[in-house]
């Protein structure tokens, strides 16, 4: 069974009620119950936080012993070198989602410091940013 974790960035436990014309209605926890049931034979695990140091040790935790992370920095995607650093350190694989389409927004948005260590970058697909991931890594 592959196992794979998600870690969410600042504001995204606010999805569904924030700003829904870019980011949707459904809650993440919502979104996260329907794919645990669409992907059954995937362990998914999921990590939020709004706290810089704790992405990077969530990523430290299982950057060794996952088959993949899916990783939305949100807006630390933008100014964190330190989480550039910590995936360019780990060996899990990590697929960069992002729920808009950044180069559709602000332009300190079209910068990412998560990008150039990534597997790949998926965005502006809403939440099926996440599944289109999940995907790449089980197919």
């Amino acid at each position: 069974m592959k196992k794979l974790t998600i870690i969410n960035g600042p504001n995204l436990n606010l999805l569904g009620k924030r700003e829904p014309n870019i980011y949707g209605s459904l809650s993440f926890t919502e979104f996260l119950e329907e794919i645990k049931q669409k992907y059954a034979h995937v362990e998914i695990d999921y990590f939020q936080s709004n706290i810089e140091g704790e992405l990077i040790d969530k990523l430290h935790e299982v950057g060794f012993n996952h088959d993949g992370i899916i990783l939305n920095a949100a807006a630390y995607t933008h100014t964190s070198v330190g989480l550039g650093d910590a995936v360019k350190a780990i060996e899990t694989p990590v697929i960069e989602v992002h729920i808009s389409n950044t180069f559709n927004r602000e332009e300190f948005r079209h910068q990412s410091y998560i990008s150039p260590n990534a597997r790949g970058v998926i965005l502006g697909f809403g939440l099926q940013s996440y599944e289109l991931a999940i995907q790449s890594f089980i197919n």
